[in-house]
């Protein structure tokens, strides 16, 4: 009897890590399939699956691996139910399938959303504390993977990757936004410039998540962060040299000034039910320290891409280069 060839689904596969995880695929000749619910992707096609319509998900019989990146994620989605429909009933529909075709291994990428506001490096073992509906509801998503890894914990092998803000070339998220303002010459910094950023290169998080199909039957979870981290000051410096060839960060002006920007801004948006670039969450953001620390290291994973070298490849692609022909990737 001839042994089924290793396949792997990718769940989300048209989204920004999906296409450069494919990319990596394609390159090692590794066997897959992209699935998204977006199929109008020229760059990166994919076969329709929402995970919010379990009949779609069996599209994957063919598969004996996922890796599920789909999810909502972004700061202001309305309604709120929709993290919950998404996040964890999808998760619960992902799950579903998995046990009634028979595949043992799920990659799931969480987020350290489910920290919150959590202390400076912390760790895999840290506790949850979120503080708005993606984090909730990527926490209670685990449990379902992990409700799911339990029921055959000699066979099913699970792996949770809970990545930091994740940027590279094409992304339109937090950090392109933040080297676009940079770019435009009309950047403030707000605040000291002290407070830490942990970051992740997006070529580095798809190798990863090559990486983890290795991995055997157990539950895996690691943070994902590039080292070092990077305070404010000297992201703002490195780019401001990177695109300008000056030094330092330009103009300063006092944290509080910022944080009443934002709270403005809210206000706004509530009267006018209109979305805004900014927001009291995303000023918190900035001027927040998000330092993570990771355990991957001890797995032998070694990240092919410097994270400064990540960042100038960014700068270099978005704001040096023509690349507008190119596709692009709307996520936070």
């Amino acid at each position: 009897m001839n042994e089924k060839k290793s396949k792997v689904a990718i769940i989300g596969g048209a989204g920004f890590v999906g296409f450069r995880l494919s990319k990596r695929f394609k390159k090692n000749h590794t066997s897959f399939e992209s699935y998204d619910i977006n199929t109008e992707n020229e760059i990166n096609k994919s076969t329709y699956l929402n995970i919010e319509e379990p009949k779609t998900i069996k599209k994957i019989k063919d598969c004996d691996a996922i890796i599920n990146l789909a999810a909502v994620h972004r700061d202001d989605i309305k309604p709120k139910s929709r993290y919950d429909d998404v996040n964890i009933q999808g998760s619960i529909n992902v799950c579903n399938a998995a046990r009634e075709l028979e595949i043992n291994k799920i990659i799931f990428t969480s987020s350290v959303a489910i920290y919150g506001f959590a202390p400076a490096d912390t760790d895999e073992q840290g506790k949850p504390n979120y503080f708005n509906d993606y984090g909730r509801t990527k926490f209670l998503a685990e449990s379902v993977y992990k409700k799911w890894q339990a029921e055959k914990p000699e066979s099913r092998t699970l792996v949770i990757v809970r990545p930091t803000v994740i940027f590279g070339e094409g992304n339109r998220g937090n950090v392109f936004n933040l080297l676009k303002q940079i770019a435009s010459n009309k950047f403030a910094m707000f605040g000291s410039g002290k407070n830490i950023k942990s970051m992740a290169y997006v070529e580095n998080v798809a190798a990863f998540l090559e990486y983890s199909l290795s991995f055997k039957p157990g539950i895996h979870i690691y943070n994902y962060i590039d080292k070092p981290d990077f305070d404010m000051n000297t992201l703002i410096s490195i780019t401001r040299e990177s695109l300008f060839k000056k030094t330092g960060v330009g103009i300063r002006l006092p944290a509080f000034l910022g944080i009443l920007i934002g709270y403005s801004a809210d206000f706004f948006s509530k009267l006018t039910s209109k979305n805004l670039p900014i927001s009291s969450i995303r000023v918190q953001k900035f001027m927040g320290t998000t330092q993570f620390k990771s355990s991957i290291s001890e797995t032998g994973f070694i990240p092919p891409v410097n994270i400064k070298d990540g960042l100038l490849n960014t700068i270099r692609y978005e704001f040096i280069e023509d690349n507008s022909d190119k596709v692009t990737f709307d996520t936070e």
